[in-house]
């Protein structure tokens, strides 16, 4: 994977998922003073027109690093932080499909079921894609660091 394939990933995918909590604690948590208002607060609909904005662009990064890191390592023997990979793979998957579906769906039991899927799918995908990258992170930075105090630098002893 590409050093800026993974960081732009990480920057929609923060914007996507502070845009989604924002919306979330404005929808649900707040309550407006005025009685005819149709939102909770001003800045509802600018995080519900910026999250859908950029979910799609998310959803565009998702396949590029599917192709050039998440096939890799499924065909790998390696098991190394398998488990926090498919708990992303899978919880982004079902998080892409009902948000895709709560634009299109109209009957509202339906509607309610997939802004509780989605949510939940929402939270799994960030709580295991976060691990799935500390781990990741922390043995690459273990072995960094090892190799500076061991006296080498890329296999190459000091002088």
């Amino acid at each position: 994977m590409k050093p800026w394939e993974h960081r732009s990933f990480n920057v929609v995918a923060g914007l996507v998922t502070l845009t989604g909590l924002a919306y979330l604690v404005m929808k649900v948590f707040m309550e407006s003073d005025d009685p005819f208002a149709l939102v909770n607060h001003p800045w509802q609909p600018t995080m519900l027109s910026l999250h859908v904005v950029a979910a799609p662009i998310l959803v565009l990064f998702f396949g590029m690093i599917f192709r050039s890191h998440t096939l890799t390592k499924l065909q790998s023997h390696l098991a190394s932080n398998r488990r926090t990979g498919w708990t992303t793979l899978t919880s982004f998957g079902s998080m892409a499909l009902s948000g895709y579906l709560l634009q299109v769906v109209t009957v509202p039991a339906w509607l309610d079921a997939l802004v509780w899927v989605h949510v939940a799918a929402s939270l799994i995908f960030v709580v295991g894609y976060s691990v799935h990258l500390v781990i990741g992170w922390w043995p690459s930075r273990q072995s960094q660091d090892s190799t500076l105090t061991s006296g080498t630098l890329e296999g190459y002893p000091s002088r």
